[in-house]
């Protein structure tokens, strides 16, 4: 019975839940903890959220983390990610699992950025989706991403994100989600970040997403977050364990299906 529930939620509000295949995933526990935002993001996360956002880093970074939505354990999604920087530009490497037996997603991103200028970063991936159904065997779709990240002001940075523009693959027929996201971060301090973002799915409403993240001390950081279409509410803890490791934990509630636990580790070389 649990696992029936577990597919008919992945199967029919799958759009809504964010289990469908082809639909981004959020960039780690960090994004999650932040309203499901992460266009702007400047880590190895944003192999998931906007690969643009790797393309001025100067070290190699991993990251992995997990998220068990609506505490069903057949609802898990498990990512791993790579960011490795070059003098030609940065190469990514996002994958992700997400359900269980019965029914089950895997992506894989290879993605590449670099600086258009100073002020001005372009990046993008080629994805590869697997669908997977228990007795009607899998599918497999081939698409792409590409985003934008512009500097403004020293304060204030503009993103864009368009995920498979031309619908490109289909999965039993059906067009795989082509996502239009535009995002903004103000950073008023050294310790606060303000994340306000629009996504459109063309086949349904705009969602809208607002996170902030607050850096209470040197190793410690405090994240709230606000998303629309599901209406969701999310919090968030960030604590660099050491010099060059950081570990994220979050959660993001919905008032019917419950809670939704994440967490991850990011690592720099």
């Amino acid at each position: 019975m649990k696992n029936l529930l577990a597919l008919l939620v992945a199967l029919l509000a799958a759009p809504l839940l964010f289990g469908q295949n082809g639909t981004p995933p959020p960039g780690g526990a960090r994004a999650i903890g932040m309203g499901f935002t992460g266009l702007t993001f400047h880590d190895v996360n944003a192999v998931f959220s906007n690969a643009a956002g790797i393309a001025n880093l100067e070290r190699t970074e991993v990251t992995a983390f997990g998220e068990q939505r609506f505490l069903l354990e057949e609802l898990g999604a498990y990512s791993f990610g790579v960011a490795l920087p070059t003098n030609a530009g940065t190469f990514g490497l996002g994958v992700q699992h997400f359900g269980f037996e019965g029914y089950n997603e895997q992506r894989i991103g290879l993605a590449y950025a670099r600086p258009l200028s100073e002020d001005l970063s372009i990046g993008g991936q080629f994805l590869a989706l697997n669908t997977q159904i228990a007795e009607y065997g899998s599918r497999l779709a081939l698409t792409f991403a590409v985003g934008l990240q512009y500097q403004i002001l020293p304060q204030l940075e503009m993103a864009v994100h368009v995920n498979s523009p031309a619908r490109a693959g289909s999965v039993d027929g059906a067009f795989l989600p082509s996502v239009f996201g535009l995002g903004a971060r103000y950073t008023p301090s050294e310790r606060v970040s303000i994340l306000i973002e629009a996504e459109k799915d063309i086949d349904y409403p705009v969602r809208t997403k607002a996170g902030i993240e607050y850096q209470v001390a040197d190793p410690f950081y405090l994240r709230f977050g606000v998303a629309t279409h599901p209406a969701t509410v999310t919090l968030g803890v960030g604590y660099q364990i050491a010099d060059r490791l950081w570990f994220d934990v979050a959660s993001g509630y919905h008032e019917i299906l419950g809670f939704s636990p994440a967490a991850g580790i990011h690592y720099q070389f």
